[in-house]
């Protein structure tokens, strides 16, 4: 088994692994997360496995941006977009990034509080 068949959201996007996709391309794929902390939590990831925001490459502008794209058109297509959303990417153990695969949260449909950290 190679590393990208052992990483859950690598079986998700591959659709190996059961999830709720809310949204899927070529380039990335979007779904609920299971550990939810708002009212609407979605996880959007790259189809391409990479372990963190740190290993996104000069060669991945592309995706980088259809990442960001993609986490608007999940708050539009939520009902977030209007009154205000959150996204975040965690990256290594200080984090609190727990899956090894880049990965955004896009959060709404509540107030957010501050501090985040």
């Amino acid at each position: 088994m190679n590393g990208q068949d052992r990483c859950v959201f690598c079986r998700i996007a591959a659709r190996k692994a059961p999830a709720e996709i809310v949204y899927q391309d070529d380039w990335v794929t979007a779904f609920r997360d299971i550990r939810e902390v708002a009212p609407t939590h979605v996880l959007v990831i790259p189809n391409k496995h990479l372990a963190s925001l740190d290993n996104l490459s000069g060669d991945d502008l592309a995706l980088g941006g259809r990442l960001l794209w993609t986490a608007g058109e999940i708050a539009r297509r939520e009902g977030v977009a209007e009154s205000g959303y959150r996204v975040i990417i965690n990256t290594g153990p200080d984090s609190g990034q727990i899956i090894p695969h880049l990965h955004l949260h896009v959060m709404g449909g509540r107030p957010m509080r501050h501090p985040i950290g």
